[in-house]
């Protein structure tokens, strides 16, 4: 399914959504609003690049990003139920990765993202590891988040 097509479906199902992104810097929110009338469903895009962004807006624990770290299962999965408290979204999705090209690590590698999705009263995260340029990995994070809205969503 296209991400227009995804917008499309949560604007006729009434399913509002709100994001917070890391190493995708709005891209996710900028996909969601280039579809007409997406304003029905999408009232926060929040970009928390930094560990404070992510303790101050999202309620991430400053624990969760010193044992774990920012591109953590632990910091994606609190970034996303944060984000719901703040936004009463239906459906709340984080993003945190290392898009490149340098940071990466031999335990926490170049295009390893992690994503949260808090859906009623569950939350799920999922572990990416893309391969490309920054953009691409960017690219890729945005289209599997989608993906991932379906999957827990609709399906």
């Amino acid at each position: 399914m296209e991400q227009r097509e995804l917008i499309e479906k949560l604007i006729a199902a009434g399913i509002t959504v709100a994001t917070a992104e890391s190493c995708t810097g709005g891209l996710i929110a900028a996909a969601i609003t280039d579809v007409a009338g997406a304003s029905a469903v999408f009232g926060y895009g929040l970009v928390t690049y930094s560990n404070e962004a992510k303790q101050t807006i999202l309620g991430v624990k400053k624990e969760t990003l010193t044992i774990y770290g920012a591109v953590s299962e632990e910091c994606a999965y609190e970034m996303a139920q944060g984000l719901k408290k703040v936004s009463g979204a239906d459906c709340a999705v984080s993003v945190t990765g290392i898009a490149g090209p340098g940071g990466g690590s031999v335990e926490k590698p170049v295009g390893l993202v992690y994503m949260g999705l808090a859906w009623k009263d569950k939350i799920y995260v999922k572990k990416n590891l893309f391969q490309g340029s920054r953009d691409e990995i960017r690219q890729q994070t945005v289209k599997t988040v989608f993906a991932f809205i379906e999957e827990k969503v609709f399906l």
